[in-house]
This record gives C-alpha cells, structure tokens and sequence, in this order.
C-alpha cells in the first residue's frame, strides 16, 4: 500500500482526498516509478477541484509532472535506481499521475533526469518551466534576438511566466510583464522583468491593429489579452501561446497577420517529441542557478493540495508549487 491522492466521481459529484492505494490498482506500464516529487499546476487544479472536465476517467490520481526513481522496468529502457521525470502525455487526466508515491507509466513518456538537475529542482521547473522554456526556444527558433526589442509575458505571476521572465531575462532580453496582481511588482522586478503593465490595459476588447511595441510575445492567458497582443507586436514579431487563464478564445482579426508578418506560434508541451524535451531540459540546466528555484517555487505535503489547488485557482498562488510525494 502506499499514499496517494484519487480523485473520484459519484453521481456526477466530484472529491479528490489521500487515501491508501495497492499496487494493484495502477493502470497498465512497463516501468513503476518511487515518485519523490510532483507539482500543483493549473491544469491539476482543474482536475482536483472539478472545475474544468481536466479527468477523463474515474477514479484518478492527478499530477501532470513527476520525477522518481525506476523501481522496475519490464523494457531495457531504463535501469532500477534510475531517476527519470515525466511532463504530459496525458498524466494525471487519463492516466494516473505523479501525486502519489508510486506510478506505472510507459517508458516512451520517461526522460533521464539531466545532469546539473537534482529531483527536487526538476520538479521545482515542472511542466511550467518546460513550457515556459519551449516558448523561448520557439522565439529563438524564429530569429527574435535580445537586440529586436521588447518581450511581453502575459500571466507573469503564474508559474510559466515566472520562469519566462527568469529564463528572457538570464538571455539578455527586456521584458515587461503583464499581471493583475500589481501588488507583486517586487517579485517580478526580482525575476527579471524592466516594467510591469496591469493586465487591464490587455484584456479589454482592442483595435484589429494597435501601435507597434512588442518583438515578441509569451502568452499564458489567450482571449482578448492575445487578440491585443499579437495587435501591437511589431512587423515580423513573434507571438507565442500556451495557455487560455482568461479563456479559450481569440477575438482577433487577420490583420496582424497580414499587415505585419506577424507570426503565432502554438506551444504544447503535453505531446511534444522526446528530442524536443531533452534538448528543453539541457537549455534549463544551462540557464537557471540554484537561487532561481527558491525564488520561484513553496513547497508543500501531498496532504495539503487540495486546499492549494483552490487557492491556486483563486489566484492566490505565485509562480510553481512543489509537491514532496516521498517523506524521505
């Protein structure tokens, strides 16, 4: 038996509580995993709180992210006492996740925990911080340079915008983060960023075409904030997105597109090519230091996500939560 949170359904009412799971119970993988750390993000706190239709099967461990050690490998993919970490592929949604202290997966999900990354760190990035710096790449990838000019990061006070800001900032570029939480100008001027806008002045409906500012755009929040983004990127600018915290949306017209060259990259990090994740987690290994964990993350007991998962929804949460699975 080993502890774990499960989230279930009765008569269309959702609860998620720690509860005692047998190792019968995982679904079908090659490789079982001693998970030593998960995380809380958005997408989790959709699914333990029941507001979004994040699960796909009852009932369901949760946590996209995990990081542990092989206990067993049925393939010759990885060896026991491996540490191997997992982003997406459908974890915690249909196919149970990282908050619990065990977990059967597929090794094609696994990656080796790079070197110049402890468990603890790696999970501190989590999906976030893989989304965050796969948004880089795609700016990089599409010839924005520190030199083209600004860098806007929509939903800075989340987990992927701190870490955009950190990672932008740690490369040369000037950033300026948009949040609506001005209160926590201080953290984000301490992660990088040269300006801080009210995300007031983005999320309003806008003009099709608005004055050129931005080389380049992370976006977390879709809706309007991205229809008023991509308006005021400059000629050949970039926009990323990976995230819809304002909706699913996109009020725009094609003038951006055609009047300016600008271009919209989409980042998904769920299903994304092995090359891509490593070459992802090498970049991160490279960049952030020691202080840049604590700095961005709080850690917290597998006993105390569900609480946060509605503080996290409540936006009362900054930048990533850590989740410590295994008491050592």
């Amino acid at each position: 038996m080993f502890k774990g949170l499960l989230i279930t359904q009765k008569d269309k009412q959702q609860s998620a509580q720690v509860v005692d799971i047998n190792e019968d119970q995982l679904p079908e993988g090659d490789v079982l995993v001693d998970v030593h750390y998960s995380t809380l993000n958005y997408k989790d706190g959709l699914a333990i709180t029941g507001k979004a239709p994040v699960v796909r099967s009852f009932p369901m461990v949760p946590g996209i992210d995990l990081v542990g050690q092989v206990n067993h490998c049925d393939s010759t993919a990885f060896e026991q006492g491996d540490w191997v970490l997992l982003n997406g592929f459908g974890v915690g949604e249909a196919h149970w996740g990282g908050l619990a202290e065990k977990a059967k997966l597929k090794s094609d999900w696994l990656i080796p925990l790079p070197k110049g990354i402890d468990p603890k760190q790696a999970m501190t990035i989590g999906t976030a911080g893989y989304t965050a710096m796969l948004s880089v790449l795609a700016l990089e990838k599409q010839g924005v340079t520190p030199d083209s000019g600004e860098i806007l990061v929509t939903g800075a006070n989340g987990g992927v915008g701190s870490f955009a800001i950190r990672l932008l900032h740690r490369l040369g570029y000037r950033v300026v983060a948009s949040t609506g939480r001005m209160e926590q100008t201080d953290y984000l001027t301490s992660l990088g960023a040269s300006e801080i806008i009210d995300r007031a002045t983005l999320s309003e409906p806008g003009k099709p075409l608005q004055k050129e500012r931005w080389a380049g755009v992370i976006d977390c929040v879709g809706s309007h904030t991205l229809a008023n983004a991509c308006a005021s990127t400059k000629y050949g600018g970039v926009v990323t997105s990976c995230g819809l915290a304002q909706g699913m949306d996109f009020p725009a017209s094609v003038a951006p597109f055609i009047l300016r060259g600008v271009r919209l990259i989409g980042i998904d990090s769920v299903m994304r090519p092995k090359a891509d994740r490593i070459e992802a987690w090498q970049r991160l290994s490279e960049l952030l230091t020691a202080q840049d964990y604590d700095a961005i993350s709080t850690e917290i007991e597998l006993d105390d996500v569900v609480e946060t998962a509605y503080k996290l929804l409540d936006g009362k949460v900054r930048g990533r939560v850590l989740v410590k699975v295994k008491n050592q």
